[in-house]
């Protein structure tokens, strides 16, 4: 059993508290927290760790991730500056099926040195839980290899998601045709490996479209697989009314909505996922954050960090986009990119804030929270910890 103590937790509403609090831990997991001068007694402490007046809050969690791939998109910036669209470039080989290619080729031992480096950069920022995808191989050798890499990734927890659908193969003549291959070929081989038990797809117009999406998406059910969605990213497409069918856990992007699928959202548990950085860099609208809040639709944020369309694991930059053009508070930041980016995951029994029986992830920091997401690519000065554990020494992360 360990101790911290000397420090001022922030509440749920993220307000920094000026009383003096401490929180037992045990194994990794939270036992107790609360004010200091009610620490229970008799307790056999074996280590105690003065946080000398620092706030304490729960450390973030990145929930929508394309970190395992290889090769680079950058030209594609280039074309998109200069008018060529998303869908242009998809249809001339680029995009992701570039990255495909790349990513086919590159070996294990490439891919976890490339992918350890990029984990390392979030680790900086405080995340200690990732989500991380895999689609950027698109048959089952090499979905496999890039799920199978994750388990060699050290410092956060690693959430992996199964994305085979995301975009069609380019063995395939057909959407339907490669989903089924999916469905029948490599689903089950995912479920017996225990690679993922999540199910990832990319719906979109003149991508995975509503039928066929939903016969996948039955099928992957069907095996016990929890559900998310890129759903309404570059049009209104059916990815947010299925997201809602399958009750996912998150639908993700979710710019283009009408005012019924935002009610319905409401009362239901699916967490809209929301990933600014990709519509900066694609010029998209944003999306209607203060509308879906305002509604009672629990939102996260994510970088959705990418080859080609969210090349930033900038944090900072998401929360400041999100403050500066989606309209949402502080506070709400914080809460998308902790408790909510755990319902997004379906880990929120686990993590997402400092209770009895979760486990012990918190950032502490001599900063004032208005320091964060407040300067694009610097992360206050802060110290992780997780499972109870520091995971470096104080850090700037500019």
């Amino acid at each position: 059993m360990q101790i911290f103590k000397n420090f001022r937790l922030v509440g749920a509403d993220f307000k920094g508290s000026q009383a003096k609090s401490a929180m037992l831990v045990d194994k990794g997991i939270i036992q107790w927290v609360g004010l200091q001068s009610k620490v229970p007694k008799n307790l056999k402490i074996k280590k105690t760790i003065d946080l000398k007046n620092q706030l304490v809050f729960p450390s973030f969690i990145e929930c929508h991730t394309h970190t395992v791939f290889a090769g680079s998109r950058a030209e594609e910036f280039e074309m998109r500056n200069n008018g060529v669209s998303y869908l242009e470039i998809a249809e001339k080989g680029g995009g992701i099926i570039s990255t495909v290619k790349a990513t086919r080729k590159a070996s294990s031992q490439q891919l976890v040195e490339l992918t350890q480096k990029r984990v390392d950069e979030f680790l900086k920022q405080g995340v200690s839980t990732l989500e991380i995808k895999s689609g950027y191989a698109l048959d089952l050798k090499n979905e496999i290899k890039t799920l199978e890499i994750l388990k060699k990734i050290k410092g956060p927890r690693i959430i992996p998601t199964f994305l085979g659908a995301h975009a069609r193969a380019p063995e395939y003549n057909s959407n339907s045709e490669y989903l089924e291959y999916l469905a029948k070929e490599v689903l089950p081989v995912i479920k017996k490996k225990n690679l993922s038990n999540r199910v990832d797809i990319f719906i979109e117009n003149k991508f995975f479209e509503k039928a066929e999406s939903e016969k996948y998406l039955k099928a992957a059910a069907d095996l016990g697989f929890e559900i998310t969605i890129h759903a309404n990213q570059l049009s209104v497409s059916a990815g947010a009314e299925l997201a809602l069918q399958f009750m996912a856990k998150s639908a993700d992007h979710m710019i283009n909505l009408n005012d019924e699928i935002i009610k319905s959202y409401a009362r239901s548990k699916t967490v809209a996922v929301l990933l600014p950085t990709a519509d900066l860099y694609m010029k998209c609208a944003y999306p209607p954050a203060r509308k879906l809040i305002d509604a009672g639709v629990r939102v996260a944020l994510a970088t959705d960090y990418n080859p080609g369309t969210a090349p930033s694991q900038d944090l900072s930059l998401v929360g400041l986009l999100a403050r500066l053009e989606m309209k949402m508070t502080l506070p709400e930041v914080f809460k998308a990119y902790t408790i909510a980016a755990a319902q997004a995951l379906g880990i929120d029994a686990e993590e997402g804030s400092l209770e009895v029986g979760k486990r012990a992830n918190f950032i502490c920091t001599e900063s004032d929270l208005s320091d964060f997401f407040y300067s694009a690519g610097k992360m206050p000065e802060h110290q992780l910890f997780i499972l109870g554990e520091s995971t470096t020494t104080r850090q700037k992360t500019s």
